[in-house]
C-alpha cells in the first residue's frame, strides 16, 4: 500500500499513486529544509509587512493584519513553529524595511520588496515569487495622457520605492513629491498638490478598480521582480524560505490567497503575477 504524505492535493495523490508526477509533487512531498537554530531558538517569526499596500499586506477594517504576503509569512510561521500565531508581525515601510531588517528587528521581508542591483549589496534576496511593473495614476479629468506628458509636473513616489528612484534617473525633469504612506499620497493627488502619482500596477489595479475619479495612464514600465528580504550570510535560512515558497506556488497557495485578498474582478491579474513568468520590458 502507498501512503501519501498528508497536505497532498487529490490531484497530485492520484499521480502518485499511477506512478507519475513525481518531479511536481515532489516539493510538496518532501520536508522542508531544518529550520535555523537562530530562528528555532526565538520561537517566533518576526516579519516586516506592508501595511498599506492592499492586496498585498494592508489592514483590514478591524485593524487585523491581512494581505498575500501576510499569508505567506503566517504560513512560514506555521510551518516552522506549527502556529500562524507564532507570526510576529510589523508594520514596514518602502523607506524603513531593510533598515528595519539589517537592525536586526525583523528576521524576514514580506514587504513588496523589488529586487534591484542597489538592494541587493545591503540585503539577500530569495527566489523571486511574483513579478509586477509600475504605472502613474492620474485624476480622471487630468489632461495628462501619457508619461511624457509629466515634463515639469509634479509626481508623487513613496519614499525608498523604486518608482522614486526611476524618476530621479529616468525623468530629472519632474518634480518629486515623496511620502510615506499610499494613503498619504492618494490624499495630496486628489488635494491637486501633485500631478501623477507612481506605484506598482499591482496596488494600482485595486485603487482604480474601486475609486472612479482616479484612472492609469496604463504605460507600465519598471518591470521588476519580487522577492524575500533576509540578511547577507544566512544562508540556512534563505533555503528553507525559498523551500517554503517553492511548496507555497507547488500547492497553489498563491491564487487561493489572490482569491481570499484580490478585488473583485482582479483575481487573474494578481495570482498572474505569481504564476507567469516576467514579461520582457518593451
Amino acid at each position: 500500500m502507498v501512503r501519501i504524505k498528508s497536505g497532498l492535493s487529490a490531484l497530485c495523490a492520484s499521480l502518485l499513486l499511477a506512478g507519475l508526477g513525481l518531479t511536481a509533487c515532489s516539493v510538496r512531498a518532501a520536508d522542508l529544509p531544518p529550520l535555523p537554530k537562530e530562528i528555532k531558538d526565538k520561537g517566533v517569526l518576526k516579519v516586516g509587512v506592508r501595511c498599506d499596500q492592499p492586496p498585498y499586506g494592508f489592514k483590514d477594517a478591524a485593524g487585523n493584519y491581512a494581505g498575500i504576503e501576510t499569508e505567506m509569512a503566517l504560513q512560514i510561521a506555521e510551518w516552522a513553529f506549527g502556529s500562524r500565531d507564532k507570526a510576529e508581525l510589523t508594520c514596514v515601510t518602502a523607506e524603513n524595511r531593510i533598515p528595519q531588517l539589517t537592525g536586526k528587528k525583523v528576521d524576514l521581508l514580506y514587504a513588496t520588496l523589488g529586487v534591484t542591483p542597489e538592494r541587493a549589496r545591503v540585503v539577500a534576496f530569495s527566489d523571486a515569487y511574483r513579478w509586477d511593473g509600475s504605472d502613474v495614476v492620474v485624476l480622471k479629468d487630468s489632461p495628462i495622457k501619457h508619461i511624457a506628458d509629466l515634463k515639469g509636473k509634479t509626481v508623487i513616489a513613496l519614499k525608498g520605492s523604486n518608482q522614486a528612484r526611476w524618476f530621479e534617473e529616468k525623468m530629472p525633469d519632474t518634480e518629486s513629491m515623496r511620502l510615506n504612506s499610499t494613503a498619504d499620497a492618494l490624499q495630496a493627488l486628489k488635494q491637486k498638490r501633485a500631478d501623477g502619482a507612481a506605484f506598482d500596477i499591482a496596488l494600482l489595479v485595486g485603487i482604480t478598480k474601486s475609486d472612479s475619479s482616479l484612472r492609469r495612464l496604463n504605460e507600465p514600465f519598471l518591470l521588476v521582480d519580487a522577492s524575500a528580504g533576509l540578511r547577507k550570510g544566512e544562508t540556512e535560512w534563505l533555503a528553507y524560505v525559498n523551500a517554503a515558497q517553492a511548496r507555497m506556488k507547488a500547492e497553489g497557495l498563491y491564487r487561493k490567497w489572490a482569491i481570499k485578498w484580490a478585488p473583485e474582478g482582479t483575481v487573474e491579474h494578481y495570482a498572474s503575477g505569481f504564476e507567469s513568468k516576467r514579461p520582457v520590458e518593451k
